[in-house]
């Protein structure tokens, strides 16, 4: 597999990331680095053209990435826990310092005493701050400088600002991640970048149907890099592949082109199936349009394996009240709302934790397969996030953890 990868971080990490990720062959490696995380958005923006995958040196400028919603490729990031931290405490103990009264940044308090615990070390006087959306640089600061008052004797960061501020006012140690951290991070991003190309070349068939021919079509058609063919005396059919539609309709939530065929014709219908096959394409497209007359004159549906039909908005939309909005979300998702207002309860009650399968099921009180089946429609409309895999106890497969973002 030939990739190039964007690798992004403070200026004095990404070098060495990016060293480690090019002695896998295949793998070339654009160096972005940045003085402050907060411009790894901006710069994840303007390169997002010349890359077919990103790897960041840590969760932090990940993070900010996927809130402004600037991560339209493969992503990962660098795990900090594991090897990278256990890493650290050595080096700290071979300086002589008290590894048992830290303060550490970023990394939670789970992942925390299941390293010190293998070390065999204690973890009572260790106080950590987990990261998350929101928590800015003075806020972590503000955490180390608590501590230090408390009486922790090392402020250990994974944010090169942070680390710049605490230096000059207490014994600060910079984590860096270990170059097993990275290579696993690397592994992670090349097996979900080649399962996006596949996922890409999977061919999508559209139904259109029109009240006056094929106006403004083919253009429209160009667009999603398509063809155009009669498919029947009023319908169109329109030949293309995963990626691009998945791009022009935003994860598959909205659909430009609907409202600007709507300035032209008085009906447009447009279903679109994605298929392993182009017969079965064709079969979840008719099924797509089929659902769309329904719908009503101005309306386009995805179609996919499982009995899922998605109906794409015309624009994205705008904000609305919690109810108008849940209806909305309802109509394109195919579920209910009673049944979006329990997985809100469930999101709520998680917090910042993320959700297996099996607890979504349990709060539900519906099958497994049934709330996986829920979770991949609300991943599909980018209202959750599938975050990796946990080991399910049993001989079974692994749980896959979502974040709820609806």
């Amino acid at each position: 597999m030939s990739i190039e990868i964007g690798v992004v971080g403070p200026h004095d990490l990404v070098d060495d990331v990016a060293a480690t990720c090019e002695e896998q062959p295949g793998v070339t490696a654009r160096r972005l680095h940045y003085y402050h995380e907060s411009q790894a958005p901006a710069l994840v923006e303007a390169h997002g053209a010349q890359v077919q995958g990103w790897l960041f040196t840590g969760v932090v400028p990940y993070t900010l990435a996927r809130e402004a919603n600037v991560l339209h490729r493969p992503a990962a990031f660098v795990d900090y826990t594991g090897a990278t931290l256990l890493q650290a405490t050595v080096r700290l103990l071979r300086d002589g310092r008290d590894v048992t009264r830290l303060s550490i940044d970023t990394v939670t308090g789970t992942d925390v005493a299941a390293t010190f615990g293998e070390a065999g070390l204690p973890v009572d006087r260790v106080r950590s701050l987990p990261y998350r959306g929101g928590l800015s640089s003075d806020d972590v600061v503000a955490f180390h400088r608590r501590q230090h008052r408390a009486g922790a004797q090392v402020a250990v960061t994974c944010i090169s600002s942070v680390y710049e501020v605490l230096r000059h006012e207490m014994t600060a140690y910079r984590l860096a991640p270990s170059v097993h951290s990275v290579r696993t991070a690397l592994r992670q991003l090349l097996l979900h970048a080649d399962s996006q190309a596949q996922e890409d070349a999977q061919i999508a068939l559209g139904l259109a149907s029109l009240s006056d021919g094929d106006a403004g079509l083919l253009k429209e058609v160009a667009t999603l890099g398509g063809t155009l063919a009669r498919f029947a005396p009023d319908t169109h059919l329109i030949v293309t592949t995963r990626g691009p539609l998945h791009d022009e309709t935003a994860g598959f939530t909205t659909l430009p082109m609907l409202r600007r065929l709507a300035d032209r014709h008085d009906r447009v219908q447009i279903g679109f199936g994605l298929g392993r096959s182009a017969a079965e394409a064709e079969n979840l497209a008719r099924r797509a349009l089929s659902r769309a007359r329904r719908v009503g004159p101005i309306t386009a549906v995805l179609s996919l394996r499982g009995d899922t039909d998605i109906v794409l908005e015309s624009t994205m939309p705008t904000p609305q009240p919690a109810e108008a909005n849940l209806a909305v979300i309802a109509q394109r998702v195919g579920l209910s709302v009673p049944t979006l207002l329990r997985l809100r309860e469930v999101r709520a009650a998680a917090g910042e934790e993320p959700l297996t399968s099996r607890e979504v099921a349990d709060h539900l009180k519906v099958q497994q397969r049934t709330a996986r089946r829920m979770l991949h429609r609300l991943e599909l409309a980018g209202l959750a996030e599938r975050l990796g895999n946990l080991a399910s106890g049993t001989s079974g497969r692994p749980l896959t953890l979502y974040r709820l973002t609806l």
